[in-house]
């Protein structure tokens, strides 16, 4: 395949991008259905109606970039990722799947050609969850894993803003039926890896077979607030002291049974929160990954009967209410050997490796066909200014991607 495929546009495209929540450190914060995340989504939108694509917004605020094909009837090819970052992220996690799909199509524009099937670009709405959770649920709703109501309804962490409200705001509040993005062909996701595995092991490239599965759960913890100078330690009912032992037995659980699995706590709030007080309340975030459904429900009621436990003997309540889950995602074969086929004729070193993260694919492979790739990070560092990629990885990514991508639209329907 002879495309104009050009490395250097797909870098100055994000590097434009990234320059929208530009922070100090070098790095980008870009929340979900923010004005700066609203600006990113104009930028996309420019980028596209400058090449002729369709754009069409769905009533979730999902982007939709249709390039059309010999045969419009024919459901369509989607390839994308997402725009929004975390507070602390980096220039390449999401954007990279979004502007690797944007020069795929500028490569066909350029040419003149014209594939069977139309393609579609999709940056969907608030992959990271840091102001809307559970994470991905722009595509969760889309794909139905989540009623739309419900999606629409949820209040943003930060400020308490409701979703609806916030791409009415935003003027990204479109009047599509988010479920047109179920009837595809296939959907593609490049991203960069956000381990150091393919680094590490001198890979050019990651054919993502699948994903962990994963449960975060909001724990709750009551005891009773009371005087830090006067209350015997014998006495009290710390909900800190009984979190922290709950969070030390989850990760000694994990170390047992599973150490190839991840355990994290990614929020902890006290309450009061006050000096001179003892704590009467304690919630984390916390979440089990693993690659086995079963071993993730042994690990998670073992932790249910681990925190019980400690609650009992430090006369405590508690109580885990799951939030956010879904079960391990197995990519599809065919789309997975078009990848690999590809990075062969490319000469990229390529191994297959299963993601450890979330990603708007999951929910997508409960639709459709569907498959990942991976290119490397620096450092597996992901989530934090530093995250960076080479060139080298982002045009290998590319072209590859691009004949996979190519492939699928002109495969016969």
């Amino acid at each position: 395949m002879n495309l104009p495929l050009s490395v250097d546009r797909l870098w100055d495209d994000l590097m434009a991008m990234a320059h929208i929540g530009a922070t100090p450190e070098g790095g980008c914060n870009r929340p979900a259905l923010s004005a700066l995340d609203a600006e990113a989504r104009a930028l996309l939108a420019r980028w596209g109606q400058a090449i002729g694509l369709t754009l069409t917004v769905d009533r979730l605020g999902n982007m939709a970039l249709r390039r059309e094909g010999r045969d419009s009837a024919r459901p369509p090819v989607l390839v994308g990722s997402h725009l929004d970052t975390q507070p602390s992220g980096g220039k390449f996690d999401g954007p990279y799947g979004v502007l690797a799909g944007l020069e795929i199509l500028r490569a066909l524009h350029e040419a003149g050609t014209v594939t069977d099937a139309p393609i579609v670009l999709v940056n969907w709405t608030s992959e990271e969850g840091c102001r809307f959770s559970p994470s991905m649920i722009g595509a969760a709703g889309a794909m139905g894993v989540l009623p739309e109501p419900e999606v629409l309804d949820r209040c943003a962490i930060d400020d308490g803003e409701r979703y609806g409200d916030a791409l009415a705001r935003t003027g990204w509040a479109g009047a599509a039926d988010p479920a047109w993005l179920r009837n595809a062909a296939a959907y593609f996701e490049a991203h960069i890896e956000q381990g150091p595995v393919l680094e590490a092991e001198g890979f050019d490239l990651g054919i993502v077979t699948g994903g962990f599965a994963t449960e975060r759960a909001l724990v709750t913890v009551t005891g009773e607030t009371s005087h830090a100078g006067t209350t015997p330690m014998e006495m009290r009912r710390d909900a800190v002291l009984g979190a922290a032992e709950m969070i030390m037995a989850g990760e000694r659980i994990l170390q047992d049974r599973a150490p190839e699995g991840r355990m994290t706590v990614c929020r902890l709030i006290v309450d009061p929160g006050a000096d001179g007080v003892v704590p009467g309340g304690a919630r984390f975030a916390f979440e089990y990954r693993h690659p086995d459904n079963a071993m993730l429900r042994t690990l998670l009621d073992d932790a249910d009967a681990a925190f019980a436990r400690i609650a009992s003997r430090r006369k405590l309540d508690v109580a885990r209410e799951p939030y956010w889950s879904f079960p391990r995602v197995v990519f599809d074969a065919t789309l997975a050997a078009r990848l690999r086929a590809a990075a062969t004729r490319h000469g990229a070193k390529h191994r297959d490796i299963l993601s450890g993260a979330g990603h708007d694919a999951y929910h997508a492979a409960s639709r459709m066909p569907a498959v990942m790739l991976f290119i490397p990070c620096h450092g597996g560092i992901s989530h934090h200014p530093t995250e960076s990629i080479s060139r080298e990885w982002a045009e290998i990514g590319l072209r590859v991607l691009a004949e996979a991508v190519i492939e699928t639209a002109n495969a016969p329907a």
